[in-house]
């Protein structure tokens, strides 16, 4: 365990910061508060007008944190200069590894498109062997895939890169057979197989990209700052092409930057960890971040979803230091391309960090992570908050627009009581929400046109500020919709429904009409409904409140339009949404487009006509052995085991490939015996027509 007791200069530092936060976020919170008590028809005298400032409160604070991280960020990019930025640690002319120093890349996939994720590793694979260093790093894809046909596919892949690279020795491939914990339970499977053999392992997903010259200066970095545990990289978002990927690798290219240097700035040594394009010092991961299985049953209880904030928050418990390399470039991931993607994901992270705040509580952490985790739980709960406070606001006003107003109340006074209404007081409250909301985004825009002069590289000045002006329309727009899903999420799941974990959705496919009335039907009619009573009751509270419920109605085309990749071709065309990356566009990822479009380009039939990677692994004798090799040794299995995967093998030989199940190919393809087996009895068959099942033309 690190020493916990020599504070560092840094957390001094970071104590101003955060106190200096805290005091400016409350201030303007009660300010906020006290104004929306002073605009409500009865100055927040009755119970539900006091729920309603308590929740506008709530909401203003959490919104307030982003801001005032935001201005720290852009005064930080503004001088160019942080006396505790990490990357400054190494000399960028400096590409030399010491030798006995060993670092593993972890490429955790499940389920995914073999083609993009060894692709990718390709890419990373060549970029970092032009540095010279590839002798310093090994490579392991570590596939918790359930279903048969890309299982065997991910072998098939390995094989022909391993081949192509000469790299048998330098990328590994491993497949699990029950995926315990998931992707940490995955990451932890590695570290007590092989991660005593490591100093470092580099995390990546399925999408990562990172070039040669960044995991290089990562090693080097964890080399010159003994004390680091965790060094998170802030990774960029390309290579989609639907419209509302667009709009997000462009919110992230602009805004994404300030606001990591905000987080910087109050954070520095108790920071995040986002689970991937980060790299971790084994020894005392393996030591100190094993996650505790919290009491009672999903969703709740359990196994911890969202592990990475965990893993964060246990470094820094044994003293070890958990930074955000904000500053260093080269680190690149792929977001979801379509609305639905976007909210399937996050109703799995709504989740993980909900049990977030089971943790807050937990003896020896930093008060710095006590406040990521009720931060994250905030990052959806903020919604539901959001919904109460429309919905009781709502309620208030078609409560004062049917009730009859008392103007001579109980009691002996000398004047009637009117109604006071102060508009500007409203307004200057609508006007602090905008700023709040809106300066951040704006100061984001000048550090890029003014201080770091990059506007050519969004299209240009004028296509740069009307992608700003567009991406502010999208983003109110989705904001509703995203609302209302998030709120559904936090309340199934302190009602205890359990979240499904299936593989996130990678290519540019769209959304189709029937699948987004089966999503979006219910909002629909809820902004509907809402819009319908306002319009009846109280007029002008209808027209304040149309940004919200419009969008509502109109997520179906919303949802459909936007996940379009034509549309968003469209608007790339028009120099909008554009990013860096794509005006100049660095080696790795041009290589990476090259790859994919050659596989694209020449893809033929697979061996023997058939596409299903099952049907490859029986009928193929090269797939055959390869799969057999990469399995454990044959055991001896029970008696009843064995018997009824002998009445699989008959099945699938007297019946084809199309009358097993994916359970029953997953067991018979665990069975090296048996596939041996199949493999032999499948080309004797004399029946012609069931040898064409098998893909067997004669």
């Amino acid at each position: 365990m690190m020493n916990k007791v020599l504070r560092q200069p840094w957390e001094k530092a970071a104590r101003r910061r955060r106190i200096t936060l805290l005091f400016l976020i409350i201030g303007s919170t009660v300010l906020a508060s006290s104004y929306m008590a002073d605009v409500l028809p009865q100055k927040g005298t009755l119970p539900l007008e006091r729920v309603i400032v308590l929740i506008f409160g709530a909401l203003f604070a959490w919104i307030s944190i982003g801001f005032w991280e935001a201005v720290a960020g852009f005064f930080t990019l503004l001088r160019r200069y942080d006396q505790f930025i990490i990357t400054r640690s190494v000399d960028e002319q400096d590409t030399s590894i010491p030798s006995d120093v060993r670092t593993a890349i972890l490429i955790p996939i499940c389920n995914e498109d073999a083609d993009r994720v060894f692709a990718g590793l390709q890419v990373t694979y060549q970029s970092l062997q032009a540095t010279g260093n590839l002798q310093a790093f090994d490579f392991f894809v570590l596939s918790d895939t359930g279903n048969p046909d890309l299982w065997v596919a991910e072998e098939i892949a390995w094989a022909t890169l391993c081949k192509t690279l000469g790299a048998f020795n330098r990328i590994f491939y491993r497949h699990r057979r029950i995926n315990v914990k998931r992707k940490s339970g995955n990451i932890a499977d590695f570290c007590r197989r092989w991660g005593r053999n490591y100093r470092y392992m580099i995390v990546f997903d399925a999408d990562s990209i990172m070039s040669g010259t960044t995991l290089v200066r990562m090693v080097q970095m964890m080399e010159r700052n003994p004390r680091v545990g965790i060094l998170q990289t802030a990774p960029m978002a390309v290579n989609r092409e639907s419209l509302i990927a667009r709009v997000q690798q462009f919110s992230n290219h602009v805004y994404g930057q300030m606001f990591v240097a905000g987080l910087h700035y109050t954070q520095l040594g108790d920071s995040h960890f986002w689970g991937h394009n980060a790299i971790i010092r084994v020894a005392p991961f393996i030591e100190h971040c094993g996650l505790p299985q919290l009491p009672g049953k999903p969703p709740l209880g359990g196994e911890i979803l969202s592990h990475d904030f965990v893993e964060a928050a246990l470094m820094r418990k044994a003293g070890w230091e958990v930074w955000l390399a904000y500053g260093l470039g080269g680190s690149y991931e792929e977001i979801p391309p379509t609305l639905l993607e976007e909210l399937t994901r996050d109703r799995r992270w709504c989740q993980g960090n909900l049990q977030h705040l089971r943790l807050l509580f937990t003896k020896g952490l930093f008060p710095a992570h006590r406040a990521l985790f009720l931060h994250g739980a905030m990052a959806y709960g903020s919604a539901l908050f959001w919904f109460l406070f429309l919905a009781f606001s709502t309620s208030e006003a078609i409560y004062e627009a049917v009730r009859e107003p008392v103007y001579f109340p109980q009691g002996r006074t000398l004047f009637p009581d009117w109604p006071v209404w102060h508009p500007q007081w409203a307004l200057t409250l609508l006007a602090t929400t905008a700023v709040i909301l809106f300066l951040p985004k704006l100061l984001s825009v000048l550090v890029i046109i003014i201080k770091q002069r990059r506007a050519r590289l969004f299209g240009g000045p004028v296509r740069f500020f009307l992608s700003v002006m567009a991406e502010v329309l999208f983003s109110s727009m989705f904001a509703p919709v995203r609302m209302l899903f998030h709120s559904k999420f936090v309340f199934v799941t302190l009602l205890g429904r359990q979240v499904g974990w299936g593989s996130p959705q990678r290519s540019d496919r769209g959304t189709g009409w029937l699948e987004a009335l089966r999503f979006h039907g219910t909002g629909m009619v809820i902004g509907l409904l809402w819009a319908a009573a306002l319009f009846v009751y109280n007029r002008s509270f209808f027209w304040w409140n149309t940004p919200i419920f419009i969008p509502l109605i109109l997520s179906i085309p919303l949802s459909v339009w936007s996940s379009r990749a034509s549309i968003g071709r469209v608007f790339r065309k028009l120099g909008l949404f554009v990013i860096p990356e794509e005006i100049d566009q660095p080696p790795e990822l041009q290589q990476l487009n090259d790859i994919l479009q050659q596989k694209k380009a020449s893809r033929s039939p697979l061996p023997l006509g058939s596409r299903e990677g099952f049907m490859q692994a029986v009928v193929d004798p090269q797939v055959n052995v390869l799969h057999r090799s990469l399995l454990r040794s044959e055991r001896t299995v029970a008696a009843s085991i064995a018997r009824r995967r002998q009445e699989l093998q008959e099945k699938a030989i007297m019946k084809g490939p199309g009358s097993l199940s994916i359970k029953e190919k997953k067991e018979l393809l665990s069975d090296p015996q048996c596939m041996n087996e199949l493999h032999q009895r499948v080309w004797e068959l004399p029946d012609r027509k069931l040898a064409e099942q098998w893909g067997i033309v004669t």
